[in-house]
């Protein structure tokens, strides 16, 4: 993981997302374990995700990307309305996707 994204870096992540497809929801079943695990999961393949909130869901997007980016160890790129986009670097360089240099 890293530390703390600088605004160049915020920057370049939030071009390289905006062609991603959201591939989570979150909704009723709230953010619970299974969940964090398949967050997690998707981070160290992709790390960098899209996630959209739903309105059935008990937090709205800036409460749930704070509860989310605690529990996978990322970090929150941008909020924007319903969807989060949140990034951790693979620990592992020959395994990453995303180069932040």
């Amino acid at each position: 993981m890293i530390n703390k994204l600088n605004s160049k870096q915020r920057a370049k992540l939030k071009s390289i997302s905006s062609t991603y497809e959201t591939i989570f929801q979150i909704g009723k079943n709230g953010i619970g374990e299974e969940l964090i695990k398949q967050l997690s999961d998707a981070l160290n393949k992709r790390e960098l995700i899209k996630i959209r909130v739903l309105e059935t869901c008990e937090y709205d997007a800036k409460e749930a990307s704070i509860v989310i980016a605690e529990k996978t160890l990322s970090e929150v790129v941008q909020v924007i309305g319903s969807k989060i986009i949140l990034f951790r670097q693979n620990d592992d360089p020959k395994k990453r996707v995303i180069s932040l240099a």
